[in-house]
């Protein structure tokens, strides 16, 4: 399972065709990380970069929805923008929501969680029903390589965004427009932080450098 331009790995569909992985939240030295099917998921180094996300989604309406839930940074700082109104989760494993709630008992009455494939669940979503999508899922490589599931799929993401809304996936750390969104939007707003990644972190290309937040905005 991979994040193209990151590595990222918090899963949601593609699972079906697929075993079951193994879950762990492993912490050692100081460092943070979900594991899904023995590859790292997602470390806690990435919560600047996650609020960033978070911060910015929430500049654009009040009513939110998140695909994959990982560590559960950026579920918590959208639910707890004062601009938030409802903010719901779609996760694919139990075991990640487990975690998450192990470590976090008492949630904001603003978030939601729910168990689904996206794949799936986007054709469900209510037309023009949120301000803004961030979307952060752990899928294969072959996931990501499918031009006609995106192309099927990012038009139901732009029917369920309200004008105005916008589409922001995990950030990246290559300098580029990611193809599967590009033609689905015509303003993209992109945003450059600096990162430092855990000596050990595998998904990034290098531990440190510059990390790209993409904006992709509905006319």
């Amino acid at each position: 399972m991979t994040r193209p331009g990151t590595g990222h790995t918090d899963d949601t569909a593609a699972e079906e065709n697929s075993a079951k992985p193994e879950i762990r939240l492993i912490e050692t030295d100081g460092e943070v990380t979900l594991s899904i099917g023995g590859e790292q998921a997602m470390q806690e180094w990435e919560r600047d970069l996650m609020w960033a996300s978070a911060d910015l989604l929430c500049q654009y309406g009040h009513d939110f929805y998140e695909v994959g839930l990982g560590l559960g940074l950026s579920a918590l700082r959208i639910a707890t923008n004062p601009a938030t109104r409802s903010h719901t989760v779609l996760e694919i494993f139990d075991e990640v929501e487990e975690l998450f709630r192990a470590r976090h008992p008492e949630l904001p009455p603003t978030l939601s969680i729910e168990r689904g494939d996206f794949f799936q669940r986007i054709h469900d979503l209510p037309t023009e029903s949120i301000d803004g999508m961030f979307f952060d899922p752990a899928l294969d490589m072959e996931v990501w390589k499918d031009k006609e599931l995106w192309a099927r799929t990012m038009p139901q993401v732009v029917r369920v965004l309200r004008p105005g809304g916008v589409f922001i996936p995990f950030f990246s750390t290559r300098p580029e427009l990611r193809w599967q969104y590009v033609d689905h939007f015509r303003r993209i707003h992109v945003e450059r932080h600096t990162y430092t990644a855990y000596d050990t972190t595998e998904y990034t290309y290098g531990t440190s450098g510059n990390a790209y937040i993409q904006c992709f905005i509905k006319d």
